[in-house]
Order: structure tokens, then sequence, then C-alpha cells
């Protein structure tokens, strides 16, 4: 029948998927990306990335648009959004007191290591 395969890890179950389809592979590489690079946020990239798909598509079924009008309304996009993002959401480490570490801390390894026994 197959293997078993028990985990609640976005990157993980994406990396067991023999997936064909273009877009598809798009999303399992964007996930496998974000794991390398970051360890967490597999499962919330892989949704952005699908909605972005998903309204490109519509706008380019229904909307009558060019796919490279679609990418280039995308990219306007993101020079808008990513200066504010980076300017109220960075805070730098040297800025945060010790108990906002642990709280990071806390957030980060209770998803991916610790579970219930995060009070440490």
């Amino acid at each position: 029948i197959g293997d078993v395969l028990i985990t609640n890890d976005g990157a993980t179950i994406l990396k067991q998927l023999e997936v064909e389809h273009p877009a598809a592979r798009v999303l399992v590489d964007l996930a496998q990306l974000q794991d390398s690079e970051v360890g967490d946020g597999t499962t919330s990239v892989v949704i952005v990335a699908a909605e972005l798909l998903k309204r490109g598509n519509d706008l380019m079924r229904n909307g009558n648009l060019h796919p490279t009008t679609i990418i280039s309304g995308f990219r306007s996009a993101l020079k808008v959004a990513v200066p504010p993002l980076k300017k109220n959401m960075v805070t730098l480490v040297n800025e945060l007191s010790d108990e906002d570490l642990v709280n990071a801390a806390k957030t980060s390894m209770s998803s991916k290591i610790l579970g219930k026994e995060a009070d440490f």
C-alpha cells in the first residue's frame, strides 16, 4: 500500500509528494526553500503563494489580463508593501528584553520541539 508518515510539518509533507504540475512544483520548491532558509513558516508561505496564483489565474481568465501584466502588478505591489513592513515589523535583537527573547524562543520551539513542555 505504501509508507505511512505522521507529521504536522508542512515541508515534510510536501517533500513526500510526487508533484508533476508546474505550479504545484513551484509551491513545493518554495516550501523547501523556506524550510532551508528559515526553518519554519512553510505552510504559511505555500498558502500565500497559492492564493497569489489563484488570484492571478482569476485575473487571467476573467479579467482577460496577460500573465506578464499580472506579474508586473504583483511586482509593483511588492515594491509598495515591503518598505512599511521592514520599517514597522523588524525589531533588532539588541532592542528586545530578556523576556521578549524567551517568549520568542518559546513560540518558535513550541511548534517544532517542545510542544506542551514549553515552560522551561
